[in-house]
């Protein structure tokens, strides 16, 4: 489990395994087998050296994903340990869909999502962007919209977002769960 509270920047720097160079997340606690959310992922460590750690990704996992196939930036998160405070909500870091920036004007940013995720997102409901645990604004339809503030910009890859951008998107846990509950 997550929260969606990024703790550092990373970059893939290799692929198969997946190797990302992990910027300023500590790593002194991270153990071969730990869980890591990367760009939103929950990927197992494989490999740790000195600033760097390796995933195997699937080829489903690279199937339903956005960011994982090429070198550049992600948002990284250590998993939470027992007694650890939840300031997003919580992520499982399994990705739901890909949706795309449908554009931005400010601090309002439009996402555009799969039809079938859009009736889980709800106003003022949590959403994870990119692995960044975020509130919904506005929904219509199959789009909806977040406000990102300076410090969200400044300590995500968010800021680099361009219109039609592909973004990792996992909704709500306990919407999952609620409509699982109500077709029985």
């Amino acid at each position: 489990m997550f929260t969606g509270i990024v703790q550092a920047v990373g970059r893939i720097e290799k692929l198969n395994p997946l190797q990302v160079a992990t910027g300023r997340l500590p790593l002194s606690d991270v153990r071969i087998g730990d869980s890591i959310s990367v760009q939103g992922c929950c990927l197992t460590v494989v490999k740790k050296a000195k600033g760097m750690l390796c995933f195997d990704v699937s080829k489903e996992t690279l199937r339903v994903t956005a960011g994982l196939d090429r070198p550049g930036e992600v948002n990284l998160e250590k998993a939470l340990g027992l007694g650890d405070k939840l300031g997003g909500h919580l992520v499982t870091g399994h990705v739901d869909g890909v949706g795309r920036l449908a554009g931005r004007k400010g601090s309002e940013y439009t996402f555009k999502v799969p039809k079938a995720l859009s009736r889980y997102i709800a106003r003022k409901g949590s959403i994870c962007i990119d692995g960044v645990s975020l509130t919904v604004n506005r929904v219509a339809g199959s789009v909806f919209e977040v406000n990102l503030i300076p410090h969200t910009l400044k300590v995500t890859t968010l800021k680099r977002l361009e219109r039609g951008a592909k973004v990792n998107l996992e909704i709500d846990l306990l919407a999952r769960y609620l409509e699982r509950l109500m077709a029985r």
